[in-house]
Protein backbone atom coordinates (compact mmCIF):
# COMPACT_ATOMS: atom_id res chain seq x y z
CA UNK A 1 0.00 0.00 0.00
CA UNK A 2 2.83 2.33 0.94
CA UNK A 3 4.49 1.46 -2.37
CA UNK A 4 1.28 2.34 -4.21
CA UNK A 5 1.06 5.63 -2.30
CA UNK A 6 4.68 6.37 -3.13
CA UNK A 7 4.04 5.51 -6.78
CA UNK A 8 0.93 7.70 -6.82
CA UNK A 9 2.83 10.58 -5.25
CA UNK A 10 5.62 10.04 -7.74
CA UNK A 11 3.16 10.04 -10.65
CA UNK A 12 1.46 13.15 -9.28
CA UNK A 13 4.81 14.85 -8.83
CA UNK A 14 5.83 13.80 -12.35
CA UNK A 15 2.54 15.12 -13.75
CA UNK A 16 3.02 18.43 -11.96
CA UNK A 17 6.59 18.68 -13.22
CA UNK A 18 5.44 17.78 -16.73
CA UNK A 19 2.76 20.47 -16.60
CA UNK A 20 5.32 22.94 -15.28
CA UNK A 21 7.74 21.97 -18.05
CA UNK A 22 5.02 22.34 -20.65
CA UNK A 23 4.00 25.67 -19.16
CA UNK A 24 7.62 26.76 -19.22
CA UNK A 25 7.94 25.76 -22.86
CA UNK A 26 4.74 27.65 -23.66
CA UNK A 27 6.12 30.69 -21.86
CA UNK A 28 9.35 30.44 -23.83
CA UNK A 29 7.44 30.14 -27.09
CA UNK A 30 5.23 33.07 -26.12
CA UNK A 31 8.32 35.14 -25.30
CA UNK A 32 9.82 34.15 -28.65
CA UNK A 33 6.67 35.17 -30.52
CA UNK A 34 6.51 38.41 -28.55
CA UNK A 35 10.14 39.15 -29.40
CA UNK A 36 9.53 38.38 -33.04
CA UNK A 37 6.56 40.74 -33.10
CA UNK A 38 8.68 43.47 -31.51
CA UNK A 39 11.45 42.88 -34.03
CA UNK A 40 9.00 43.12 -36.93
CA UNK A 41 7.51 46.31 -35.49
CA UNK A 42 10.99 47.85 -35.19
CA UNK A 43 11.94 46.86 -38.74
CA UNK A 44 11.21 49.58 -41.30
CA UNK A 45 10.81 48.96 -45.00
CA UNK A 46 12.72 51.68 -46.84
CA UNK A 47 13.53 52.85 -50.33
CA UNK A 48 16.76 54.85 -50.43
CA UNK A 49 18.40 56.91 -53.13
CA UNK A 50 15.94 56.05 -55.88
CA UNK A 51 16.60 58.66 -58.53
CA UNK A 52 14.00 60.12 -60.87
CA UNK A 53 14.28 62.42 -63.85
CA UNK A 54 12.18 65.57 -63.89
CA UNK A 55 9.73 63.78 -66.19
CA UNK A 56 9.35 60.86 -63.77
CA UNK A 57 11.58 58.10 -65.15
CA UNK A 58 13.75 55.90 -62.93
CA UNK A 59 15.72 54.48 -65.88
CA UNK A 60 16.17 55.35 -69.52
CA UNK A 61 14.88 53.39 -72.53
CA UNK A 62 16.59 50.38 -74.13
CA UNK A 63 18.21 48.89 -71.03
CA UNK A 64 20.77 46.23 -71.88
CA UNK A 65 23.85 44.43 -70.62
CA UNK A 66 26.01 47.18 -72.09
CA UNK A 67 23.72 49.95 -70.83
CA UNK A 68 21.93 48.71 -67.68
CA UNK A 69 20.46 52.14 -66.83
CA UNK A 70 19.16 52.68 -70.37
CA UNK A 71 19.88 55.58 -72.69
CA UNK A 72 20.59 58.68 -70.65
CA UNK A 73 20.17 56.73 -67.42
CA UNK A 74 23.66 57.31 -65.98
CA UNK A 75 22.98 61.07 -65.94
CA UNK A 76 20.32 60.47 -63.30
CA UNK A 77 22.96 59.55 -60.74
CA UNK A 78 25.23 62.55 -61.15
CA UNK A 79 24.43 63.46 -57.55
CA UNK A 80 25.51 60.07 -56.17
CA UNK A 81 28.65 59.02 -58.06
CA UNK A 82 30.94 61.77 -56.67
CA UNK A 83 29.95 61.19 -53.02
CA UNK A 84 32.38 59.67 -50.57
CA UNK A 85 29.85 56.92 -49.83
CA UNK A 86 29.63 55.79 -53.45
CA UNK A 87 33.35 56.22 -54.11
CA UNK A 88 34.28 54.00 -51.18
CA UNK A 89 31.42 51.49 -51.13
CA UNK A 90 30.86 50.98 -54.85
CA UNK A 91 34.16 51.81 -56.48
CA UNK A 92 36.70 51.02 -53.75
CA UNK A 93 38.29 54.47 -53.99
CA UNK A 94 39.41 56.84 -51.28
CA UNK A 95 38.09 60.36 -51.01
CA UNK A 96 34.86 61.60 -52.52
CA UNK A 97 32.64 64.58 -51.81
CA UNK A 98 30.90 65.30 -48.53
CA UNK A 99 27.76 67.39 -48.06
CA UNK A 100 24.02 66.97 -48.60
CA UNK A 101 24.29 64.36 -51.35
CA UNK A 102 26.71 62.24 -49.34
CA UNK A 103 24.51 62.51 -46.25
CA UNK A 104 21.62 60.97 -48.19
CA UNK A 105 23.84 58.38 -49.86
CA UNK A 106 25.23 57.32 -46.47
CA UNK A 107 21.84 57.05 -44.80
CA UNK A 108 20.85 54.58 -47.51
CA UNK A 109 23.21 52.02 -45.98
CA UNK A 110 22.54 52.87 -42.33
CA UNK A 111 20.85 50.12 -40.29
CA UNK A 112 20.07 47.96 -43.34
CA UNK A 113 19.84 44.27 -42.48
CA UNK A 114 18.48 42.85 -45.76
CA UNK A 115 17.58 43.90 -49.30
CA UNK A 116 14.85 43.14 -51.83
CA UNK A 117 15.50 43.52 -55.57
CA UNK A 118 13.48 43.00 -58.70
CA UNK A 119 14.78 40.52 -61.24
CA UNK A 120 16.00 43.32 -63.55
CA UNK A 121 18.08 44.81 -60.74
CA UNK A 122 19.94 41.52 -60.43
CA UNK A 123 20.73 41.24 -64.12
CA UNK A 124 19.62 41.39 -67.76
CA UNK A 125 18.77 37.68 -68.02
CA UNK A 126 15.09 37.07 -68.80
CA UNK A 127 12.93 33.95 -68.52
CA UNK A 128 14.14 30.65 -67.04
CA UNK A 129 17.71 30.45 -65.76
CA UNK A 130 19.25 28.46 -68.60
CA UNK A 131 22.52 28.47 -66.70
CA UNK A 132 23.82 30.14 -63.55
CA UNK A 133 26.82 31.93 -64.96
CA UNK A 134 25.27 35.36 -64.38
CA UNK A 135 25.98 36.43 -60.78
CA UNK A 136 24.91 40.07 -60.80
CA UNK A 137 26.32 43.40 -61.91
CA UNK A 138 28.75 43.84 -59.01
CA UNK A 139 31.48 41.20 -59.36
CA UNK A 140 32.43 38.63 -56.75
CA UNK A 141 32.01 40.99 -53.79
CA UNK A 142 28.69 42.85 -54.21
CA UNK A 143 27.92 46.07 -52.38
CA UNK A 144 25.14 44.62 -50.22
CA UNK A 145 27.04 42.61 -47.56
CA UNK A 146 23.72 41.14 -46.40
CA UNK A 147 20.98 38.74 -47.45
CA UNK A 148 19.36 39.86 -50.73
CA UNK A 149 15.97 38.56 -51.89
CA UNK A 150 15.42 38.71 -55.64
CA UNK A 151 11.85 38.61 -56.99
CA UNK A 152 11.55 36.22 -59.93
CA UNK A 153 9.12 33.79 -61.56
CA UNK A 154 11.84 31.19 -62.08
CA UNK A 155 13.47 29.17 -59.26
CA UNK A 156 17.19 29.24 -58.71
CA UNK A 157 19.40 27.99 -55.87
CA UNK A 158 20.77 30.61 -53.45
CA UNK A 159 23.94 32.29 -54.64
CA UNK A 160 26.60 32.84 -51.98
CA UNK A 161 29.05 35.65 -52.75
CA UNK A 162 32.04 37.22 -51.04
CA UNK A 163 31.60 39.82 -48.31
CA UNK A 164 28.53 38.30 -46.68
CA UNK A 165 26.11 38.71 -49.59
CA UNK A 166 23.77 35.83 -50.46
CA UNK A 167 21.16 36.18 -53.20
CA UNK A 168 17.92 34.27 -52.58
CA UNK A 169 15.52 33.90 -55.51
CA UNK A 170 11.89 34.23 -54.40
CA UNK A 171 9.08 32.97 -56.62
CA UNK A 172 6.19 33.34 -54.15
CA UNK A 173 5.67 37.10 -54.46
CA UNK A 174 6.41 40.35 -52.66
CA UNK A 175 4.97 39.45 -49.25
CA UNK A 176 6.93 36.21 -48.94
CA UNK A 177 10.07 38.08 -49.97
CA UNK A 178 9.39 40.70 -47.31
CA UNK A 179 8.77 38.09 -44.62
CA UNK A 180 12.04 36.39 -45.49
CA UNK A 181 13.88 39.70 -45.56
CA UNK A 182 12.50 40.76 -42.18
CA UNK A 183 13.64 37.51 -40.63
CA UNK A 184 17.09 37.93 -42.16
CA UNK A 185 17.33 41.59 -41.09
CA UNK A 186 17.21 40.53 -37.42
CA UNK A 187 15.65 43.76 -36.19
CA UNK A 188 17.35 46.07 -38.69
CA UNK A 189 15.58 47.65 -41.66
CA UNK A 190 14.78 46.16 -45.06
CA UNK A 191 15.76 48.18 -48.12
CA UNK A 192 13.80 47.85 -51.36
CA UNK A 193 16.50 48.40 -53.96
CA UNK A 194 14.26 48.68 -57.03
CA UNK A 195 13.62 48.84 -59.87
CA UNK A 196 10.56 50.98 -60.43
CA UNK A 197 8.14 48.07 -60.94
CA UNK A 198 9.20 46.45 -57.66
CA UNK A 199 8.82 49.71 -55.75
CA UNK A 200 5.36 50.22 -57.27
CA UNK A 201 4.22 46.81 -56.07
CA UNK A 202 5.32 47.50 -52.52
CA UNK A 203 3.83 51.01 -52.59
CA UNK A 204 0.47 49.75 -53.84
CA UNK A 205 0.41 47.26 -50.96
CA UNK A 206 1.33 50.09 -48.50
CA UNK A 207 4.32 48.06 -47.31
CA UNK A 208 6.91 50.83 -47.62
CA UNK A 209 7.39 52.95 -44.50
CA UNK A 210 9.78 55.51 -45.95
CA UNK A 211 10.78 56.45 -49.48
CA UNK A 212 13.81 58.65 -50.28
CA UNK A 213 13.75 60.03 -53.81
CA UNK A 214 16.47 62.06 -55.49
CA UNK A 215 14.98 64.27 -58.19
CA UNK A 216 17.72 64.79 -60.76
CA UNK A 217 17.62 67.82 -63.12
CA UNK A 218 17.64 65.77 -66.31
CA UNK A 219 14.97 64.83 -68.86
CA UNK A 220 14.84 61.33 -70.34
CA UNK A 221 11.70 61.53 -72.49
CA UNK A 222 10.91 57.84 -72.05
CA UNK A 223 11.95 54.85 -69.99
CA UNK A 224 10.67 53.21 -66.83
CA UNK A 225 8.12 55.30 -64.94
CA UNK A 226 7.79 55.06 -61.16
CA UNK A 227 4.37 56.64 -60.62
CA UNK A 228 2.37 54.69 -63.21
CA UNK A 229 -0.96 53.79 -61.52
CA UNK A 230 0.14 55.22 -58.14
CA UNK A 231 -1.96 57.64 -56.07
CA UNK A 232 0.25 58.56 -53.15
CA UNK A 233 -2.46 60.59 -51.40
CA UNK A 234 -4.92 57.69 -51.39
CA UNK A 235 -2.14 55.38 -50.19
CA UNK A 236 -1.47 57.68 -47.24
CA UNK A 237 1.99 59.02 -48.07
CA UNK A 238 3.13 62.54 -47.26
CA UNK A 239 6.34 64.47 -47.94
CA UNK A 240 8.17 64.71 -44.62
CA UNK A 241 11.48 66.17 -45.81
CA UNK A 242 12.79 68.25 -48.71
CA UNK A 243 16.45 69.22 -49.11
CA UNK A 244 18.16 70.55 -52.25
CA UNK A 245 21.77 70.30 -53.32
CA UNK A 246 23.30 71.69 -56.53
CA UNK A 247 22.84 68.26 -58.18
CA UNK A 248 19.49 66.98 -56.86
CA UNK A 249 16.43 67.67 -54.76
CA UNK A 250 16.05 65.05 -52.04
CA UNK A 251 12.50 64.18 -50.98
CA UNK A 252 11.46 61.82 -48.21
CA UNK A 253 7.95 60.39 -48.32
CA UNK A 254 6.55 58.78 -45.19
CA UNK A 255 3.55 56.50 -44.76
CA UNK A 256 1.05 57.90 -42.28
Amino acid sequence: MAALDLKAKSNASHGTATRQDQGGERSKRAAHYHKSAEDIQMTKVRVEGFTLSIDGFGAGPEQSLENPLGKGGPALHGWAFPTRTFQTRLFGNTGGELGIDDDFAARGFDNIGAWILGRNMFGPVRGPWLDERWKGWWGDNPVYHAQVFVLTHHPRAPLVMEGGTTFHFITEGIRVALDRARDAANGKDVRIGGGAATIRQYLQARLIDELHLALSPVLLGSGERLWEGINLVDLGYTCSQQVASPRATHLVLTRT
